[in-house]
């Protein structure tokens, strides 16, 4: 038995399976903080720039406050904390900012890719949860992530300066 004390920087619990997905139990002790991202590179489904490039993603679509909310927010109103230019607030500008580079992001992965690619990424989603929420067949989605994830690496690596192996944009095709 897996004990949550010999494992300080993560939370064990319990988790359970499909039937498609149960080998020999239904019920899993997993690592409840772990990314699908992260699951999916310590099975070899992803490789490292693929999770960066969704790592990247996450991390924008969290500084844009783009998660959905479940309560309303309670924080001081506006006004009270005023600095950067022209008195805005610099955490408003930072999302501004933030939102800006996701839509370019998800814009660049494209419309028939960046369904799955919010579901798991941005959204946490596990790989069965996403199939079943798009309707599509078992096993579809980790084959379509592993593409959009291209597309997005690809598209870090352009703004980014780095010459991308895709000629089509050269020739203009």
């Amino acid at each position: 038995m897996i004990d949550a004390k010999d494992y300080p920087n993560r939370v064990l619990g319990q988790r359970h399976l499909a039937p498609s997905d149960a080998v020999d139990r239904q019920v899993v002790m997993a690592n409840l903080t772990e990314s699908p991202l992260g699951w999916l590179a310590r099975r070899g489904l992803l490789d490292a720039r693929q999770v960066a490039a969704g790592e990247r993603l996450r991390a924008d679509h969290y500084r844009a406050q783009l998660s959905s909310r479940v309560t309303m927010r309670w924080d001081a109103a506006p006004g009270g904390r005023r600095g950067g230019a022209d008195g805005a607030d610099r955490s408003t500008l930072a999302s501004l900012e933030a939102r800006r580079r996701f839509d370019a992001a998800m814009e660049a992965v494209g419309k028939g890719l960046s369904d799955i690619v919010w579901r798991v990424v941005c959204e946490g989603e596990g790989i069965s949860e996403a199939e079943k929420g798009l309707q599509w067949p078992q096993r579809a989605a980790k084959l379509v992530l592993g593409m959009a994830l291209d597309r997005l690496a690809d598209h870090y690596d352009n703004r980014n300066g780095h010459k991308s192996l895709d000629k089509r944009n050269d020739t203009g095709y």
